[in-house]
């Protein structure tokens, strides 16, 4: 298997409907504009090189140019910082982490976690993330399953095993419901910050969402407080208390080593659930080019499943990922906000201003990419067609390009090479995909998908 994909009917996975025009911003607060950040878009968003709104008196920039956005990610990322507004939304959950954090305090935190997500240190947890993957599919039948909750709870398991010593608190369905909580409420507690309100709930689903908080904080306080003085056994989360204790006063040091266990264990299992999801999705949608990936991860793991170079064997999934993270990036926009005056080519920015960097449109601008709501996994083919460097963003860009994007990555086509081998997967009859979320993008409601076995003879023993 070298990886060419052969040509097939173009495929178009749904999206939002797209208006002529912009549509007005108090819309967004209202309907699925406030469930769903992705919602609404119009054509000429995917066709205008930049944008500026007015939103509740927050000047928006919105750069859609490759070049613009290496500006504010890299050329001048010292002015542009995480937005106040968005560090009052994350502080109950994650504090002041690696996330949310700026400055002096970020390249601290940034240096200390860096060492857990080294290139050897990732490899060897491909181990790890198969045997997760196969435990998962020991437990199926053929008939119709949720995809989407199977994502999550394999990829939660992976983090508590790799970064937690495989604490159980972080794997049962307890963490799943109030994480899935959470991530609801967001839409509901940024309008409140962006009327300079205080945030508080106020429905059921506010009230869900802070309970999830709550929730999530305790349980990861008391794991980092068991770990005192010294960090434990010689994981991800010891090897952070003994570093930050080093760095920091003792009150310090546990708030932050609590923030980024929260960051990690939210930011490492979801976005790779989702990333997962979709891929199945489009798979479930295209089953000659799942045969085909199906064959390759069956060579590949065939020559040795829990070896660092199984992901190298796996160009056609990579490909398959990749393209993935194009349609649906797991975090499909992120702001910063201006120190200073500055200028996005001829666009003047005002300290305060923000600037919105959405992976979701540029992924699909009509002016940087070819037919590109079609998925085509052959445009990430070797001597494809040149792309600019910000153009491509599924982990973000710049110094800020997300620490566990090598990790995400490695255990995604673990998983996906380890499910694809021993199962097919088809749509359900009826069942309509649509994006959601504010924070990340899931499908809504799930993903059903039917489940057949492809034979005893792809599945190997549990390890």
């Amino acid at each position: 298997m070298d990886g060419v994909i052969a040509p097939r009917s173009r495929f178009v996975p749904p999206h939002p409907p797209r208006g002529p025009g912009p549509v007005p911003v108090w819309r967004g607060f209202f309907g699925e504009r406030a469930r769903t950040s992705v919602y609404g878009w119009s054509r000429q968003a995917f066709e205008l090189p930049y944008m500026r709104r007015n939103v509740l008196g927050f000047r928006v920039h919105i750069p859609l140019e490759p070049e613009l956005v290496q500006h504010v990610l890299l050329d001048n990322a010292a002015n542009y910082l995480k937005p106040d507004i968005v560090k009052k939304l994350l502080a109950p959950v994650i504090g002041r982490g690696l996330l949310s954090s700026d400055g002096q305090l970020w390249r601290d935190q940034r240096r200390i976690v860096a060492a857990n997500f080294a290139p050897a240190a990732v490899d060897a947890l491909v181990p790890v993330f198969a045997a997760a993957a196969r435990d998962a599919a020991a437990r199926w039948s053929a008939g119709t399953r949720d995809m989407a909750v199977a994502a999550t709870a394999t990829t939660m398991r992976i983090i508590a095993d790799a970064l937690f010593a495989g604490d159980r608190r972080l794997t049962d369905e307890a963490p799943m419901r109030h994480i899935a909580a959470a991530l609801e409420g967001f839409g509901e507690a940024r309008i409140q910050a962006m009327l300079g309100l205080k945030v508080m709930p106020w429905s059921p689903r506010g009230w869900r969402a802070r309970k999830g908080q709550i929730f999530l904080r305790e349980t990861l306080t008391q794991v980092v407080r068991e770990r005192l003085p010294d960090g434990g056994p010689d994981d991800f989360l010891g090897r952070l208390i003994r570093a930050l204790g080093d760095k920091f006063e003792d009150a310090d040091a546990l708030a932050l080593a609590v923030d980024n266990a929260a960051t990690f264990y939210l930011a490492g299992h979801e976005t790779t659930a989702n990333a997962l999801t979709w891929a199945l999705f489009l798979l479930s949608e295209q089953p000659a080019l799942q045969e085909e990936a199906a064959a390759e991860a069956r060579a590949a793991l065939a020559a040795g499943a829990d070896d660092a170079e199984l992901p190298d064997r796996l160009p056609l999934l990579r490909r398959i990922l990749e393209e993935t993270l194009r349609l649906y990036p797991s975090a499909p926009r992120f702001d910063r906000q201006a120190a200073a005056p500055d200028r996005l080519g001829e666009h003047e920015v005002q300290p305060g201003d923000i600037v919105s960097i959405w992976p979701w449109i540029l992924h699909r601008h009509r002016a940087l990419w070819d037919d590109p709501d079609a998925f085509d996994p052959g445009r990430f083919a070797e001597g494809g067609r040149e792309r600019h460097r910000f153009q491509y963003i599924p982990f973000g860009a710049g110094q800020r390009t997300c620490v566990g994007a090598r990790f995400a990555t490695i255990e995604a086509l673990t998983i996906l090479a380890e499910w694809l081998a021993g199962w097919s997967f088809a749509p359900v009859p009826g069942h309509e995909v649509r994006t959601h979320g504010m924070v990340t993008l899931r499908p809504a409601g799930g993903l059903p998908l039917r489940l057949e076995p492809r034979g005893s003879s792809f599945f190997r023993p549990i390890s």
